[in-house]
């Protein structure tokens, strides 16, 4: 915490870097959060609320401007949040131990690059009939809900390339997804940690009027001129350093 107080505006500008790029495909920015969090040093307890605080926040403003340019289909949307909420206040219940819970973050945003750098053949089709689709939304949203109340990350960044993969809609149309997704399981997830730990905002004043910024910004941007595609790679850097400073944190434990 005294890393906070002392570089707070530093802080504030990385956190504006991370809303600003993920904001702009439909995302919260909650993984790249509370890597940045837990390399800094931050409480364990107050990491994920932090960052379901802030993806509250940068998903918000997303929401409105995905739906304010008609990318935004509820029907889509519908079957993961059935899943996810659920899942979603579970997970936020849950406290894990410290390196446990890094490690938990380690292993996601590895999937996430993993994703962003070799998984970019999102055109083809697995053939799945409507109920197999349902039933893949409904199980892929409980895996997101739950890991968005533990770590505090949206879960997004896996669920707007899974709707492209089963031609549930267009990238537009996934971000939009991504966005309302990451709110509502964001909010959930918070409303079970505040039932057992209470934080005090104030002195994270400084990344909440930057990721506002960003994620205000980005959104914009990302629902009516960026490619969804440059944008992700521009994040895989992002995730990519956190990786790396994210290790070096672990192995001195």
């Amino acid at each position: 915490m005294d890393i906070l107080l002392a570089q707070p505006y530093y802080l504030a500008l990385l956190f504006f870097v991370v809303a600003f790029t993920y904001s702009s495909v439909g995302l919260g920015g909650g993984s790249s959060y509370t890597a940045l969090m837990a390399i800094i040093g931050f409480n364990v307890l107050a990491i994920p609320m932090v960052s379901l605080v802030l993806n509250v926040l940068v998903t918000t403003v997303g929401s409105f401007n995905f739906i304010r340019n008609r990318h935004a289909r509820i029907g889509l949307i519908v079957p993961f949040l059935v899943g996810s909420i659920p899942m979603a206040y579970v997970g936020g219940a849950l406290t894990l131990p410290k390196e446990l819970f890094y490690w938990v973050l380690l292993v996601s945003l590895l999937f996430v690059a993993y994703r962003i750098y070799f998984w970019t053949t999102t055109s083809f089709s697995l053939g799945l009939t409507q109920r197999s689709k349902l039933l893949i939304s409904l199980c892929s949203g409980a895996l997101l809900g739950l890991i968005a109340g533990i770590v505090g990350i949206g879960g997004g960044i896996y669920l707007v390339p899974l709707i492209i993969i089963l031609g549930l809609g267009s990238e537009k149309e996934a971000a939009a997804c991504g966005a309302i997704f990451v709110w509502l399981n964001s909010v959930s997830g918070l409303v079970s940690r505040l039932q057992y730990n209470a934080i005090d905002l104030e002195q994270y004043i400084p990344l909440i009027i930057a990721v506002l910024i960003g994620g205000t910004m980005g959104s914009f941007l990302g629902s009516t001129r960026f490619s969804a595609r440059t944008m992700e790679k521009i994040l895989g850097v992002v995730i990519l350093v956190a990786i790396a400073l994210l290790i070096k944190k672990i192995t001195r434990l």
